[in-house]
Formats: C-alpha cells, structure tokens, sequence
C-alpha cells in the first residue's frame, strides 16, 4: 500500500470535479469471448463461476486505477484488491457473500473459494468487509445486457466508494465461441473509460492463456 500526495495525483482535477457529483458511479457492460475459459474449467473439473472470478480479479490488480482508494489521509494505492462474491449451497434458493484472499493461480484459487462458500454458515463475515474488496455477482439464468448495484448514498463518504462491482450473465454460443454480457459498475472519481479498456484487455489476455 503506497500514500499518493493528493496535491501531485494526475487525477485531483478529475476526482474534484466529480466530486461536486451526487451520482458519480456509472456502469458499462460489454461483450466477453470466454470460449477458453469454459473449456479449461469443464477440463479440470472447476467452477466456471469461480474461474470468471479469478481471471476478472487478476484483471482488475492489474489496472493501478481500479486499486486506489480513498482514505481519510488521502488517496492511498493498494498492492491488491481481494474479491468478494455471491454464491448459491446446492439446493438453496437464498444466497450468501463470500470474501477471500486472492490467488494468482486458478486451480488453488477455485478449490479455495468452494471450500469457504462450503463452510461458511452466516450471510456475510462482516469482519472481512472493507474499501480493498470487489464485489462480484452472477445472473446466470438471463443474458445480461446491464445492471447496477444497490448502494447507501446517505453519508458523504459513500460517494468516495472505489469498490468495483462486476457482474454478468448466461454465457451463449455463438459458432465455435462461447460469450457472455459483463457489466463493470465504477466511480469516475477513480476510474474512467480507458481504464475499463484496459480491464477487458486484462481479462481477454488471463483467459486467453489458459490451454484446456
């Protein structure tokens, strides 16, 4: 974690203006090519869900602009943000939240993420809960074209939230490749267009790695 001197951030100009916002979080949804990624996780035996989780987590640490945050002393950069995510029990129709640290590697990061969702009795740990997080979510029953998030804007500090919070849909053949509607929900005080460029550039190249 590194301090940023507010007064030399390329971004004071920005996070000023749209600080005098009442509303500055938006949200785009694009297209996602996950043929590779379906492929390696029916091979291995793991949870496309999850490994959405992993490549979207790796894809976000590596754009600085979705690891700052906003503290009382001033913008500080995060060495990395860690996911946080909605899972379904077999069987169960009410959800639960599920945060853990991330793993650089998909396989051990899948197999940790089933074991904590599995032994996890309460809705949320609410211990684990903080400004370091992202917040994931899945429609897997409806082909997402958009979404937002709910939020407490009643304090004056939830307009300096910095969480990104990331969803999509039921994935579609299209030919040979597998595709599904992703939605990336941010505050432009910290994150702007390039940056989710730079997000889905991120993520195509994780899943594009993998070799089934």
């Amino acid at each position: 974690m590194r301090a940023i001197s507010f007064d030399s951030w390329e971004r004071k100009d920005i996070y000023e203006y749209y600080s005098k916002i009442s509303n500055p979080f938006y949200m785009v949804t694009f297209r996602q090519d996950v043929t590779r990624l379906y492929r390696y996780v029916k091979a291995h035996g793991l949870s496309f869900y999850q490994g959405m989780i992993w490549a979207c987590t790796q894809a976000v640490n590596d754009v600085s602009a979705f690891r700052v945050v906003m503290r009382q002393e001033g913008p500080v950069l995060l060495d990395r943000r860690d996911p946080s995510f909605t899972d379904l029990k077999p069987g169960a129709e009410q959800f639960h939240i599920v945060t853990m640290a991330n793993i650089p590697e998909i396989d051990a990061f899948c197999r940790e993420a089933t074991r904590l969702s599995r032994a996890q009795e309460c809705f949320i740990d609410e211990d684990k809960e903080g400004d370091t997080l992202i917040y994931y979510t899945c429609l897997p029953w409806i082909d997402l074209t958009a979404l937002t998030n709910e939020r407490d804007l009643s304090t004056p500090e939830a307009l300096a939230d910095s969480i990104p919070r990331i969803a999509w849909g039921r994935f579609n053949r299209e030919n040979e490749n597998i595709t599904l509607g992703i939605s990336v929900e941010v505050n432009h005080r910290f994150i702007d267009g390039l940056h989710i460029g730079r997000f889905a550039e991120r993520l195509t190249h994780y899943i594009e790695e993998l070799n089934p």
